[in-house]
């Protein structure tokens, strides 16, 4: 229970971080002198949101009880569906079938390619204490 409150804490942290670094951006870059006060709490909301689960729902890679292309099909589900109520809700994503298969190509994508590179990065990091063990 402490884990899952630390990640919660720390993913809406790392949310909130985000919103303000893209306020940032656009009064900087999209010479924008105001903003709409709804829109930037709908969309810091939605941001803060998205950084509390990408923080916590990777505790079901922590489940040993589950394999590992379990643990990936429940990862994605989780992420995806929260995700897209998020997008659609703030309006990250046009409501419609082009915006939506447009999006969850680009979704799977990065999720593809986010994954491999933790599955590289752990296997590597297994290899490397089976040869320490190996050592002894």
């Amino acid at each position: 229970m402490r884990t899952v409150l630390i990640r919660s804490v720390l993913g809406i942290f790392f949310g909130s971080f985000l919103t303000i670094m893209t306020i940032f951006a656009v009064i900087y870059f999209g010479g924008n002198d105001t903003l709409n006060s709804t829109i930037l709490v709908n969309n810091a909301l939605g941001t803060m949101f998205c950084g509390w689960f990408f923080t916590v729902t990777p505790l079901l890679f922590e489940n040993e009880k589950l394999t590992l292309p379990v643990q990936t099909v429940l990862h994605f589900l989780c992420v995806s569906i929260l995700y897209f109520i998020i997008a659609f809700g703030v309006g990250w994503v046009p409501f419609s079938l082009k915006g939506f298969f447009g999006m969850l190509g680009i979704f799977v994508l990065l999720y593809s390619v986010i994954w491999f590179s933790f599955y590289m990065y752990f296997k590597n990091e297994a290899k490397k204490l089976n040869e320490e063990l190996k050592g002894l």
